[in-house]
């Protein structure tokens, strides 16, 4: 399986949204901790490539989620701390903190907004690109591995390729296990 990584920016998604009336006090904090790390990961992308973006996604997600430490990307010293453990120049920190990028992460999220109609979230997915379908999930609280993976996958990609498909919600979820 080829994977292509491109980006989605909730900061981006919800812009024109009223963070102090709409959101918990947090995701605004959460949400610009998202765009500052885009903008590093697309400074990445272009100078090491695609193929750094899965060592760079992995290590913010396990320090995130995982050890629930988002807080360690609150400045600069985090994310230059994670580009030496993946040996990537500390240079690429500094993107966190300019607009340098935005165009980019903008471009790649109006792609993917516009590929699955709007009102999305994180993961979209998209079959088959440039031209196959995209879909906003799935969302799992819980990782499956061997054959459960791969009969998730399966279920997911006869939807996601079905031409007449388009939603399948269910907003009760547990909370995020990574055991």
């Amino acid at each position: 399986m080829d994977v292509d990584w491109k980006f989605i920016c909730l900061r981006m998604v919800n812009a024109s949204r009223d963070y102090e009336t709409e959101f918990p006090a947090r995701y605004q904090r959460v949400h610009t901790r998202g765009l500052e790390l885009l903008r590093v990961a697309a400074a990445l992308r272009a100078t090491a490539g695609r193929e750094a973006m899965l060592g760079l996604y992995s290590a913010l997600g396990t320090i995130i989620h995982v050890d629930g430490n988002p807080e360690m990307f609150d400045d600069r010293s985090g994310i230059e701390r994670v580009l030496v453990d993946l040996g990537h120049s500390i240079d690429l920190a500094g993107a966190a903190y300019s607009d340098e990028f935005d165009e980019v992460v903008r471009a790649d999220t109006e792609l993917a907004e516009s590929r699955c109609g709007g009102n999305i979230g994180t993961p979209v997915l998209t079959f088959g690109p440039p031209d196959g379908p995209s879909f906003f999930g799935p969302v799992i609280n819980k990782a499956p591995v061997g054959s459960a993976a791969v009969e998730l996958w399966d279920a997911v990609l006869a939807l996601g390729t079905n031409p007449h498909f388009s939603e399948l919600k269910r907003s009760l979820r547990g909370r995020p296990d990574f055991t």
